[in-house]
This record gives structure tokens, C-alpha cells and sequence, in this order.
């Protein structure tokens, strides 16, 4: 399993369920990292993590076992990110696996983003994203108002 599935594991109540509708980026990132050692694409436009990204890898991030396909020299951090009409001030900010729980627990649905970072050389990449939170009312699951397209 790679590191930045890891499921969250916790008892919701009510109608909160586990992770879902996730997209996988894996393919992208193996493409990208080919282009980078081919010489296609410079380090440098692959390695630009901002400050902010920088910063909340080192205050909200989780450590992976996968070690940096660029400089090599430390394991990526994972940093979570959350989007929602319904998060508010909390929207675009990262944000801790237990933190995630307890908004899953409390709001509707909001997507979450996964960001690998190296906080030595800046490499990131969005490696995942998925859906938490409550379901909104008037919606089930399988219904064709709950589907998305890839073009969504």
C-alpha cells in the first residue's frame, strides 16, 4: 500500500463513512519523474515547493517511508490539504490526520489533497485526493447525483 493511502481509522457516527471517490496520481508522477531523469523536464521546475507548502509539511505533515526521487537524501513528508464550501476559514489549509477525523465527523463532505514534499530539495507532488465528511442530506451513495465524471 503506498504511504499516503493509508485509510483513516476511526468510529464515525451518523452517516460520515470512510474516504471516498479517490483518484490516484501515481501514473502522472511516474511520467513526471521519467521526463526529470530523461532530461526532458529541468529539476528545477519540478522542485519548487513554496514556503507555505514548506511550512505546513513541517507543522501538519506525516512522514512516509518514501524516500525522495530527486536528491535522495530524506523521506517525504505527506501534507494533506482541505477544500469545502462548508470548512469555511478552514478551507485551503493543511491539516493533520487526526484533524481530518474530527472534520469528517463534523462537516459535510469537503475533498482532501495529498501533497508530497521534500522539505530538503522542495520536490512535491500531488500524489491523492479523496473525499470525507458527512453526506449531505437528500443524498445516497450510487445515486447519479453522487458520480462524477473525470471531468470533474
Amino acid at each position: 500500500m503506498r504511504p499516503w493511502a493509508a485509510p483513516i481509522h476511526h468510529r464515525y457516527s451518523g452517516s460520515v463513512r470512510i474516504q471516498r471517490q479517490v483518484v490516484d496520481y501515481a501514473l502522472r508522477r511516474k511520467s513526471l519523474l521519467a521526463d526529470v531523469y530523461a532530461g526532458r523536464v529541468d529539476v528545477a521546475e519540478v522542485c519548487d515547493a513554496n514556503p507555505y507548502l514548506l511550512r505546513a509539511a513541517k507543522f501538519h505533515g506525516r512522514g512516509s517511508e518514501v524516500t525522495c526521487p530527486i536528491c535522495r537524501k530524506e523521506q517525504l513528508t505527506l501534507v494533506s490539504w482541505v477544500y469545502g464550501d462548508g470548512l469555511g476559514p478552514v478551507a485551503g489549509s493543511a491539516r493533520s490526520p487526526e484533524e481530518l477525523v474530527r472534520l469528517a465527523e463534523a462537516r459535510e463532505e469537503f475533498s482532501v489533497h495529498v501533497v508530497e514534499v521534500c522539505r530538503t530539495c522542495s520536490w512535491n507532488h500531488l500524489v491523492q485526493s479523496y473525499v470525507l465528511g458527512k453526506t449531505p442530506q437528500g443524498r445516497r451513495s450510487g445515486s447519479r447525483v453522487n458520480r462524477r465524471t473525470a471531468a470533474e
